[in-house]
């Protein structure tokens, strides 16, 4: 026997065009498309197939709900995305509804992106990168903590200031001091924070702080995910 899941997702139903037109610029196929009696749409890309139904008062800012798509190249879909955002939009949304975050290798072996559709559905997309794949312990260091907390107060829970203060503590140390590409990725992580929040002066210092960071070539490339992400805000 072959079993195949298929997420259901809430949607408000006076936003399925633009939820359709999220999914389309992604180069999904709309393979159903009803308005009434009630919205119901389904989306198709290769074997990934996604079905969202019509709430009238779904509020998407209150949203929870999303799946996860594992693939073996979250690179190229990743860089697929954001292209088609960027020519349907003008520009890569990064904040607000909808939007795509950047590539992150996280914790548990996955090397992952987050995007949110504009009726606040979160769809994460993630690539196996070791055969460990179980949760771990967030990291004991200060500043390797720091940054684990803050991505999953920022990207999980969406909690923008609950992120900026976990990090705004660490750089505020005087005892201890984070290593280059730490810096780097704890400045880059707060400017795109702040940037989120509306925070556009704010966003501009850090972010130039984070470029004047000096980094060997070996941590140049440790780094290459911050150092594209501060490209993109910076760009």
């Amino acid at each position: 026997m072959a079993e195949t899941t298929i997420p259901m997702l809430p949607c408000r139903s006076s936003l399925i065009q633009p939820v359709v037109d999220f999914y389309t610029a992604l180069g999904f196929r709309t393979t159903y498309l009803q308005k009434s009696p009630y919205v119901y749409a389904v989306v198709e890309r290769g074997a990934v197939e996604l079905q969202l139904y019509g709430m009238k008062d779904y509020d998407p800012a209150a949203s929870h709900s999303g799946c996860y798509v594992l693939t073996d190249d979250v690179d190229a879909l990743h860089t697929a995305f954001r292209a088609g955002l960027k020519a349907a939009h003008g520009r890569v949304p990064t904040r607000g509804l909808p939007r795509i975050g950047p590539l992150k290798d996280m914790s548990y072996g996955v090397r992952q992106f987050l995007m949110t559709d504009p009726t606040g559905n979160t769809i994460r997309v993630g690539q196996p990168i070791s055969e460990d794949q179980s949760h771990r312990p967030a990291p004991k260091e200060t500043f390797a903590r720091a940054l684990h907390m803050a991505d999953l107060f920022a990207d999980s829970k969406q909690d923008l200031p609950g992120a900026a203060k976990i990090i705004d503590r660490v750089l505020g140390l005087t005892d201890e001091t984070p290593t280059p590409v730490q810096k780097v990725r704890l400045l880059v992580l707060r400017g795109d924070i702040a940037q989120r929040m509306g925070e556009t002066e704010r966003a501009a210092g850090l972010l130039a702080e984070a470029a004047a960071v000096r980094l060997g070539p070996d941590e140049s490339e440790s780094a290459a995910d911050t150092l594209a992400r501060l490209a993109d805000l910076r760009g």
